[in-house]
Order: C-alpha cells, then sequence, then structure tokens
C-alpha cells in the first residue's frame, strides 16, 4: 500500500483522468507543475479498466493465444510461452529494451510523458489494472519521475526503449529524478511507502507499445510553436518601426482577397501593433523588402498549421495506441498497429519546418536592421554609442553573426525525419514512423529559434529606441508602446560594447515562461 504524503502538488487544481479527452494545454500544464494529475474515482470507470483486466485472465484461464501475453514479441510471435513463465514474460520485456542512451527527458517533458501514457491507458482498451493506473498517478503525485533517455525509439512499436523506463520504474527499478537529484527508484519508493508493481500479463506491452513519448514532446512543441508565432509578430511591428517601413502593406483590404484564415490573423495582429494610418517614414522607397512585406505570409503558415497540428497531436493524446487491444464489452481481443506514430512524425516534420521559417524570417530581418545601405539611417549595427566613441563599439555585430548561425543550424533540422524509415526487428517493424525523432528535432528547431528571438527582443529595444532618437516624431501604437517599455526594464540600451550573454538567457527564461501576454485569442 502507498503511504500518502503531501506534496507540493495537492493545492493546485486537479485534471481528472477518467478516458475524457484531454488538451494540449493540459498536458502542458502538468509537464509545467501548475496542475496535479487525479485518477477518476468514478466507479463505472475503474469497472470499465477492470473488465479489459479480468476478460484476459478468463482468457488465459481458457487457454486463449493472445500476442505478447502468451506468445513472444515481435518477430517472435510465434513462439508460444509456457503457461508458468507468462507472468515473468512483461518484465522481460522492459528489461531488454534497457538500452536508451542521450540526453535524459527533462523533468517536464518526464511529466508530460507519464500524462500522455495515462491518458491513452485510461481510454479503457488496454487490457491493465486500475493498480497500473494508480502506480502512474503516483509518479505523478510525488513527482517521482523516471529519467528516461531521449534516443532508441523508430516510433513503432511506439516508444519501446523509451518507455521501459517508466514501466521498470513502476515495478521499482531503474532510477528517477526526486527532488532536484538523481536516486535509485527503490530508495524513493522505500521513502515514500510506494509498492514496486508487479505486473500482469499484457501490462508491459500496454505501458510500452504506444506513442506516449512523440505524444509528450508533441504537445509541448506546439505550446512553445504557438508562442513563438505571436512573439514573431510582434518583432515584426518592432522592426517595421525600426526601419522606417510601411505599415500598409498589412491592409485589411489587400488580405481579404487571399483569405488563408492565419495570414490574415498576422495582418490583424500587424495593423493592432502599428499606426497604419501614418505615411510611410521612407519616402525613398515604395515597398519594403520581403522580410518586412511578406512577414504575414511566412507567419502566417505557422498560425495556419498550428490548428490541424493540434487535431493531430490531441487525436494522438485520446487513444488507445498500444496492441493488441481489448474491447471489454465485447471481450475480443484485437491485433493492429495503432503504436505506429506517423500523425505525430508528420506534425512535427511539419513544424519544425514552419519554425524555422519563422528564424529565418527573423533573421534577415536582423540582417537589415544592422545595414547601413538598408536600415534607412540607424547606426550601424544597430550600436548606440555616439561622437568619438561611436569608432570603438560595434553594437550587434556579433549578436547578427550568432543569429545567422543558430538560424542556419535550425533549417538545417527541417529534413523530415519520417522520410528515413528503416525495416527493424527481423522485418517485423519493416515500416516504421520515426515519430519520435522528429518530436526531438522539432524541439531543437524550437530551442534554435527561441534563440533567435531572444536576440530579436535586444534588436527590437534597440532599434526603435535608436529610430525614435533619429525622429522624436515617431509615435508607437500603445500596444507596442508599453510592450517597448517593458523590454527598456529588462534590456539597458547598447551604447558600449558588453556582453550579452546573460542577457539573452534571462530573455530565454522569459520567452519560455510566456512573460507576455500580446495578443487576445
Amino acid at each position: 500500500m502507498t503511504i500518502r504524503l503531501h506534496t507540493q502538488f495537492d493545492t493546485l487544481p486537479a485534471i481528472v483522468f477518467d478516458g475524457s479527452p484531454l488538451r494540449i494545454e493540459q498536458i502542458v500544464q502538468l509537464a509545467q507543475g501548475e496542475a496535479r494529475a487525479e485518477l477518476s474515482r468514478d466507479p463505472g470507470f475503474r469497472a470499465r479498466i477492470q473488465r479489459g483486466a479480468g476478460f484476459l485472465d478468463r482468457l488465459l484461464a481458457e487457454d486463449g493465444v493472445v500476442y505478447g501475453v502468451t506468445t513472444g514479441y515481435g518477430d517472435s510471435c510465434t513462439v508460444e510461452i509456457p503457461p508458468a513463465l507468462v507472468a515473468e514474460l512483461p518484465h522481460h520485456l522492459y528489461a531488454y529494451h534497457g538500452c536508451g542512451a542521450g540526453r535524459y527527458l527533462t523533468p517536464q517533458e518526464t511529466r508530460a510523458v507519464l500524462a500522455c501514457r495515462l491518458a491513452s491507458l485510461c481510454q479503457g482498451y488496454s487490457g491493465v489494472s486500475v493498480a497500473l493506473l494508480e502506480q502512474l498517478e503516483v509518479l505523478l503525485m510525488h513527482d517521482v519521475l523516471p529519467l528516461i533517455p531521449a534516443e532508441g525509439s523508430v516510433g513503432a512499436s511506439g516508444d519501446l526503449t523509451p518507455l521501459s523506463y517508466v514501466a521498470a520504474v513502476l515495478c521499482g527499478e531503474r532510477a528517477v529524478w526526486w527532488r532536484g537529484e538523481e536516486h535509485a527508484t527503490a530508495d524513493v519508493f522505500r521513502t515514500l511507502g510506494i509498492r514496486p508493481l508487479r505486473l500482469r500479463p499484457k501490462e508491459g506491452l500496454a505501458l510500452m507499445n504506444g506513442t506516449a513519448v512523440m505524444t509528450a514532446l508533441a504537445c509541448l512543441a506546439w505550446m512553445r510553436s504557438a508562442y513563438l508565432a505571436e512573439l514573431g509578430t510582434r518583432l515584426t511591428a518592432c522592426n517595421v518601426v525600426a526601419s522606417a517601413g510601411n505599415g500598409a502593406h498589412f491592409d485589411a483590404t489587400l488580405f481579404a482577397v487571399k483569405p488563408h484564415a492565419g495570414q490574415q490573423t498576422v495582418a490583424a495582429r500587424l495593423r493592432h501593433d502599428l499606426l497604419t494610418d501614418a505615411p510611410a517614414r521612407n519616402p525613398q522607397r515604395l515597398q519594403d523588402r520581403y522580410s518586412l512585406r511578406c512577414a504575414p505570409h511566412v507567419l502566417g503558415v505557422l498560425e495556419d498549421a498550428l490548428p490541424f497540428l493540434r487535431a493531430q497531436i490531441e487525436n494522438e493524446l485520446n487513444s488507445a495506441n498500444d496492441n493488441p487491444l481489448i474491447d471489454p464489452d465485447a471481450e475480443r481481443v484485437l491485433h493492429g498497429g495503432h503504436f505506429y506514430g506517423g500523425h505525430i512524425a508528420f506534425a512535427m516534420d511539419s513544424l519544425k519546418n514552419a519554425v524555422a521559417n519563422v528564424a529565418d524570417l527573423l533573421d534577415r530581418q536582423l540582417a537589415l536592421l544592422v545595414d547601413t545601405r538598408y536600415n534607412h539611417g540607424l547606426p550601424s549595427n544597430l550600436s548606440g554609442a555616439q561622437g568619438a566613441r561611436s569608432a570603438i563599439n560595434h553594437g550587434l555585430k556579433a549578436l547578427q553573426i550568432s543569429v545567422s548561425a543558430w538560424t542556419a543550424e535550425a533549417l538545417k533540422l527541417t529534413m523530415p525525419a519520417s522520410v528515413f524509415s528503416r525495416s527493424t526487428e527481423c522485418h517485423n517493424q519493416d515500416k516504421v514512423s520515426m515519430g519520435t525523432i522528429a518530436a526531438r528535432d522539432a524541439l531543437r528547431v524550437l530551442e534554435l529559434t527561441e534563440q533567435v528571438v531572444a536576440a530579436m527582443l535586444i534588436a527590437a529595444r534597440q532599434g526603435v529606441a535608436l529610430r525614435r532618437r533619429l525622429d522624436n516624431s515617431v509615435a508607437l501604437s500603445p500596444a507596442l508602446a508599453a510592450w517597448h517599455e517593458d523590454l527598456c526594464g529588462r534590456i539597458a540600451l547598447i551604447e558600449e560594447d558588453r556582453a550579452l550573454d546573460h542577457e539573452l538567457q534571462q530573455l530565454l527564461i522569459a520567452i519560455r515562461a510566456r512573460a507576455w501576454s500580446l495578443y487576445a485569442s
């Protein structure tokens, strides 16, 4: 029996797991420690879960043949398991899959993985016991986080290797992250009074033969991408002002005749941020360069993709995706391939492409801002130095180089992972999704793009201030004025050269905490 201790999550709002649909935002709340997971106490829900386990028990008693229960796994499905050894089989599954490598998933990523696996098993088609679901709840309740190596999944049959670390921890084995340190799972279980689970037949497969890792990473990636779309728009507005650009490029009538909804949303946000009825301040150039004029067309691709990608991710989140599935009502065993992560693979390959294009857009905007040939009167490299000291100060020269490097790396990672299917496991898994690799790629592209955005926050603070120094009649919309004032409070004007790495890190923290509320939904 588990000893119920008070935890830091007790006062948080509960997200109830009962098989009802969950949203990306709820998984992110759990991942960030802003909510707590609570397994439904509803008797009907628990009876449905238990019916699946009971049906399997009866089937085994009647000498039924069930893949992964009375047979070996994968290509070994023709190997019959002697009845006396059936109970040991689930533990062998997670034992031999303990071969992951690479970095460990972060605490936020790991909480999301546990929540995604619990959500899938709560659909009631996996033949697991209520005790297994309760053990997952306990890990989330006490923030006992399996140390999960990020690498080793081909995305079918699901995330076998990384999820083996979840299965092993439920059984009191391997290692966990708890209270800020790495511990042996057995030691933490003894401290908390948690009894190690003994997996029932099929429960090893139910835990491991699914898409929880890729789906968890996809939920986190989606949320970060949605915020970057807004930040990219606000930064573009700042760069239009700094460049003495033309707000009329975002005219409502103009965008009404190319009715991509996301593109129209971006244009509307730019109109909100800019005083679009003010005359363009650059009479020498009728049209701004593409990175400003076509910003809604670039950012709009991401905006238009987000609703579609949400649907794919949330469908996967709320699905039963192991194999075989158990229909507890009709008492059928259904052998299929729902562990295949193709939808997440496609979603993440698409997302990383759209996000990397945001990095590229902002990189091009910065290249215009720092260059006296194109920035319409701003000082070289947006340096704030004046007089004789301007000769030895270099402004954002090095920052622009770093932005270019981060952008190039992000663009390099847009090669789709899903096209690199490999035949594995004696050609049983001969077409695989690579969904987890695509999700990890997307997170790396996001990380790089957030670094670009952090640099562009410095450039926005600098560029708008320098434009207003040149022309004190430049007016800002209330939204842009308030936001620029906030930036000025975070970043001092760069007049004398200084290292910017600390400020970049602080801005990254603010970006990932979604520190600014930018546009009404």
